[in-house]
């Protein structure tokens, strides 16, 4: 086992003894393809892979189990997906005030109880953008029409952003599909005061939107307006005191026809698709879309973000476009690097985290020994040499598993600084330097640099603005608020404020993602290959990546004394914490260490809430070790480095495993010797880090 205590972002232990071999990835984008694994186990690339989008899913099941609800009620939580699939749990939404409307006495207190529950989960929802999959929730069965009304009115009241739909005698209710249109445009107070001014009814009555300077934003407000509410209210800007607002008056005939759940109802088009994408971020790839379809960000939802330098492929769905329209794109997207497939209509958005794992095709070039100079090493004794560790180093990973370190693609490789300071720096609500480490440049001179460099040195983002290219989306949506609000603290709280929440939460989750990997590794340091004492361990049958499960933190087991003497735990099924305010940590030397961790970054009071820019980091449990499945993999000997050319050498794992290198009559020592990989990862595994165990040496 080696160990660099110095190094930044992975460390370098490992958990088997082999050898390994030099070798480098990436020197082609073919050489890393990354294919996403459906919820059925389909590669999406295959056509079968569309079935994964033909069986509804309800993202909250309306009744919980007992263990969950006790789970829950124990600690006045509620339980969502987290972007890298890890259970997110929040306890701190702010429910609108009651107003005149007491519903407890009108609708009981249980029900008003778990109607409260209903909407901090639909808040949760809309925190991670993601839309509920028609999730209603009944009140109750009411036989006199007075009373029925007085529970319309009563909970349009309190919640304006839900809908009351009275199926005789009953009455449900869900959200407001409007309500969550309008609030991604104004602010939620704002929304939720709109919808209590339409639903009043006040002849001649008006509501005004808070200043806008912005032309582009007031005209899509207008527009929605109009569209959504044309026949009752009509729209005008006005300006006071230099500064332009949005009025918003009742129209004089007649009063509004109050509104059902017909008139609401939309059939909104949802068209699934694979994507392909070839060196370009997820959300990068994504802003180039929707900036073409001229629709939101926000529009595509999709299973899990995919690596930059790699060819990929990922399910994704966009709403509010036909398949037919999309279509129409698909030569547009090829010249940006993105190419669709499988593009066909669904009922409903894609849920973050509703994957199996990923497939990756690798190809690692120039292998030779360690020790030896970065030349083209030949002869068959070399070769020979070289097979012998290629197969010892892969059939220890594969027998063994590595340590599921989060990789650095994690921490954003090469920026100058890097994700998890800017986590840092948001967990301490230190909003301006979180900005300013945000902006920090490469040390190039590229266009983003430029104006990154520029923003540091004046301050001045409607200058930087000009400069940022047109693809850092990012970068973009926080200079136009930073040039909007200003750059001080509550201009930069704004700022962050701008970036959809998977982006935000992105920086302190990099953070806790970091001291997870210095966790990893003191651990082995220090307690060494077996479970001990004190460690966290998973005790479901077969459950092997709690951090993606929705289950009580009930079976999270601590590993007795008794049980380390027998050995009844592997260090397989060792957890370890990932920082947040719901997890508990080890109960042995290793929580003590998680303490004086957080203490050195001056955490040691940390709620692991940012509640000015709705954060909330409950933590997970991430097992120590991450194993590969379906794993094969082929030595070949290559007549040129590109590897495109006429093979020279072949070679077969037999039966028994042994890797075998044969080689053409008389070309025995020319050329390179190249490993192709092929292997599945469940989700939030790094296929960078399964090569780093393998190879002994950062790829």
């Amino acid at each position: 086992m080696k160990q660099d205590s110095d190094a930044v972002n992975v460390p370098a232990c490992f958990i088997s003894n082999h050898e390994g071999f030099l070798g480098s990835i990436k020197n082609f984008i073919r050489d890393f393809v990354v294919t996403e694994i459906d919820i059925n186990g389909q590669q999406v690339n295959t056509p079968a892979a569309t079935h994964a989008f033909q069986t509804p899913h309800c993202a909250f099941p309306e009744k919980a189990s007992e263990s969950s609800t006790e789970w829950k009620q124990q600690y006045n939580l509620q339980v969502i997906q987290d972007t890298d699939g890890s259970v997110d749990c929040r306890g701190d939404v702010t429910i609108p005030s009651p107003g005149s409307f007491d519903l407890s006495m009108i609708l009981g207190q249980s029900v008003s109880e778990e109607l409260e529950q209903f909407v901090v989960s639909l808040r949760d929802e809309k925190e991670e953008d993601v839309k509920p999959a028609n999730k209603e929730l009944s009140l109750g069965y009411f036989a006199d029409k007075h009373q029925r009304a007085n529970v319309h009115r009563a909970v349009r009241h309190r919640f304006p952003f839900l809908m009351t739909v009275t199926i005789q005698p009953e009455i449900r209710v869900r959200e407001d599909p409007d309500y969550r249109e309008l609030s991604q445009l104004v602010t939620e107070e704002e929304a939720e005061d709109f919808f209590r001014f339409i639903d009043a009814k006040v002849r001649d009555s008006s509501y005004t939107f808070q200043p806008d300077d912005d032309k582009e934003h007031r005209t899509a407000v207008h527009h929605f307006l109009s569209r959504r509410f044309g026949k009752l209210v009509e729209t005008k800007s006005f300006n006071e005191q230099e500064r332009t607002s949005i009025s918003v008056r009742l129209r004089e005939r007649g009063r509004p026809k109050k509104r059902t759940a017909e008139d609401r109802k939309e059939e909104e088009v949802y068209t699934a698709f694979t994507l392909r994408k070839e060196n370009l971020e997820t959300l990068e790839a994504i802003s180039y879309m929707a900036a073409a379809l001229g629709i939101l960000p926000s529009d595509f939802t999709y299973a899990g973000i995919k690596d930059k330098r790699a060819i990929t492929y990922q399910s994704m769905v966009v709403k509010k476009v036909s398949p037919q329209r999309l279509k129409e794109k698909t030569a547009e997207f090829e010249k940006r690097g993105m190419r669709l497939s499988q593009v066909r209509s669904v009922s409903e958005p894609l849920r973050l985290g509703r994957l199996q794992g990923n497939h990756f095709d690798l190809v690692v070039r120039h292998l030779r020994p360690h020790g030896t100079a970065d030349t083209h090493p030949s002869g068959a004794e070399t070769h020979t040499h070289l097979a012998s560790l290629v197969k010892e180093a892969v059939e220890n990973v594969k027998a063994r598993g590595f340590v599921n370190y989060y990789g650095p693609q994690r921490f954003g490789t090469g920026q100058s600084a890097q994700s998890d300071q800017v986590g840092l720096a948001l967990l301490k609500e230190d909003m301006v330097n979180a900005v300013h480490l945000f902006f920090t440049p490469e040390d190039g001179d590229d266009p983003q640099s430029q104006a990154k460099r520029h923003f540091l040195q004046t301050d001045n983002a409607k200058e930087s603005l000009a400069l940022m290219p047109l693809s850092k989306a990012r970068e973009r949506l926080m200079l136009r608020a930073l040039n909007r609000y200003g750059t001080g603290p509550d201009g930069c709280a704004q700022a962050w404020l701008s970036l959809p929440h998977s982006m935000r939460v992105f920086y302190p989750h990099a953070y806790c993602s970091r001291v997870w990997n210095e966790a990893v590794a003191h651990r082995l340091a220090t307690l060494g290959h077996s479970a001990r004492q004190g460690d966290l361990v998973w005790i479901q049958a077969g459950q092997n990546k709690p951090d993606d499960s929705q289950e009580s933190s009930a079976q999270i087991h601590v590993v007795t004394d008794q049980e380390e003497q027998e050995g009844v735990y592997s260090l397989g099924q060792v957890l370890l914490p990932m920082p947040g305010n719901t997890v508990k940590y080890p109960e042995n030397a290793m929580g003590t260490w998680y303490q004086e961790r957080l203490a050195r970054d001056g955490l040691e009071d940390c709620r692991f809430r940012v509640s000015s820019l709705k954060l909330n980091l409950p933590g997970c449990y991430r097992p120590l070790l991450a194993f590969l499945h379906n794993l094969s993999y082929k030595l070949q000997r290559a007549a040129g480095e590109e590897g495109g050319g006429e093979m020279t050498g072949s070679s077969s794992r037999k039966s028994d495993g042994h890797l075998n290198v044969t080689a053409a009559e008389g070309k025995e020592d020319s050329g390179l010797l190249t490993l192709t990989l092929n292997f599945d990862l469940d989700t939030s595994c790094y296929a960078t880090v399964c090569l780093r165990e393998i190879m002994k040496c950062d790829p």
